[in-house]
């Protein structure tokens, strides 16, 4: 009996076994006929009661499984939306990655103008050295200038010093002459008194003579016409010489007064050309200090130029060199995070896949073995339909 029990996970060929046997068995006697057939419609309800209760059963676990399979699908369809997402994340971080190319080129250009204004700060030097250099021509223009200038003064004072020199000659040559010119009339004025006292005693003697020769011969001659013409002519010799003294009193008068002139005007010429030299010496300096000082404050504004345009350029370069180090590495870290998230994904969706590969299979057996199960069943009960017959 227990032999002969439904079993639906027996298999189908061993059921008709029994079925066939049971079958032949009773067709022997009528006892054992309507006793089997009794056991055959036992054994029929209490299969259909199991098949009922196995059937509702496996509608209960293929419920479930429908639900789970449903949620599974739903997982996976949020698994797939979850990859787009991480597939176009994935791709904005390949775009990203040519980033630094684009981060290149604005270092490049970052670089390019800060050659650029390298170059032109270079030439803003080179213009400063050649402004330097052409006041340093200048200066030494300059200085060749005050150093004629200084030969000059010095020419200008040795002829001072000459004039001078010859205007203390000439004042003494003119006190001497002066001297002289008083001697001179001192002594003209002797002659003419001496020539006065001779001419009044010739006059005195001609006078005392005529008193006492009161009568004088016809032949002897006469002594008044002869003085009046001995005083004639020393009163001419006497002007002549006293004109020819005047004259050339006047005469050396004239030339010590124009070369004391021409002295006094030399002199006052070289000073004044003194003077100008003085006042354009002092002008040159006060250039020549104007150029110094233009040159200092050119070569401090070029170094304060350079060392800001170096500092400048130094911070620039390690503010690029850091940024693109700190973009670097959190795109790497970025990288990193997603290419992990990424893998986990990829690693879920494969378990997904294995899972439901396993259900699918489960599923195709459940339900073979339930065509398989009813298939059973209804041979059976046509079966014992037929013998109830």
């Amino acid at each position: 009996m227990a032999s002969s029990g439904f079993d639906p996970y027996f298999p189908s060929t061993y059921k008709r076994r029994v079925v066939l046997r049971s079958s032949g068995y009773g067709a022997g006697g009528g006892i054992v006929s309507a006793a089997a057939a009794e056991l055959r419609l036992d054994q029929a309800a209490q299969v259909s009661s199991e098949f009922k209760t196995l059937r509702t059963h496996e509608k209960a676990e293929l419920q479930g499984l429908n639900d789970r399979f449903a949620s599974f699908i739903e997982r996976v369809h949020e698994l797939e939306q979850q990859n787009k997402l991480l597939e176009t994340e994935l791709l904005l971080l390949r775009q990203r990655q040519t980033a630094p190319s684009n981060l290149r080129a604005l270092y490049e250009h970052e670089i390019r103008q800060l050659h650029a204004a390298v170059e032109e700060a270079r030439h803003e030097k080179q213009a400063a050295q050649d402004h330097r250099d052409e006041m340093e021509d200048v200066l030494r223009d300059l200085q060749k200038r005050y150093e004629d200038e200084v030969l000059c003064r010095a020419e200008a004072e040795g002829r001072l010093i000459d004039a001078r020199k010859g205007a203390d000659e000439a004042a003494m040559v003119r006190a001497e002459l002066e001297k002289k010119v008083r001697t001179l009339l001192d002594e003209l004025e002797f002659l003419k008194r001496l020539c006065e006292s001779e001419i009044a005693e010739l006059q005195a003697q001609i006078q005392y003579r005529a008193e006492v020769s009161v009568e004088m011969e016809v032949t002897k001659p006469d002594l008044s016409a002869a003085l009046r013409d001995i005083r004639v002519q020393y009163e001419k010799l006497a002007q002549q010489n006293l004109k020819s003294a005047e004259d050339w009193f006047c005469n050396k008068m004239n030339v010590m007064t124009v070369g004391t002139t021409r002295n006094i005007e030399s002199a006052k010429s070289a000073k004044d050309e003194v003077g100008e030299y003085r006042q354009l010496l002092k002008t040159r300096m006060l250039e020549i200090d104007a150029c110094r000082e233009m040159n200092q404050a050119l070569e401090n504004q070029l170094q304060e130029v350079e060392e800001k345009q170096s500092a400048e350029i130094s911070a620039l370069q390690v503010r690029n060199r850091d940024t693109l180090r700190t973009r670097l590495r959190a795109n790497k870290n970025d990288m990193a995070r997603y290419l992990k998230d990424y893998q986990d994904l990829l690693n879920v969706k494969m378990a997904l896949d294995i899972e439901i590969a396993a259900y699918r299979k489960l599923l195709e057996g459940e339900e073979n073995r339930l065509n398989v199960a009813s298939l059973t069943s209804v041979t059976a009960y046509s079966h014992l339909k037929c013998l109830n017959h």
